[in-house]
């Protein structure tokens, strides 16, 4: 018996989140609101500290 463990970044479970978040609330397509999702993750990490809080 194996199992099989996949490795899923801190990235990709935050632009899951954002995702599944955005697919909720808006009725977006799953493609549409990953692409989303990217961008707002990108915006929000580029953001200097003092603007995050």
């Amino acid at each position: 018996m194996t199992t099989e463990i996949s490795y899923v970044s801190r990235y990709d479970r935050r632009v899951t989140q954002v995702q599944d978040l955005l697919e909720q609330d808006t009725g977006l397509t799953g493609s549409a609101s990953r692409a989303l999702a990217v961008r707002l993750l990108h915006l929000i990490d580029e953001a200097p500290e003092k603007l995050r809080r």
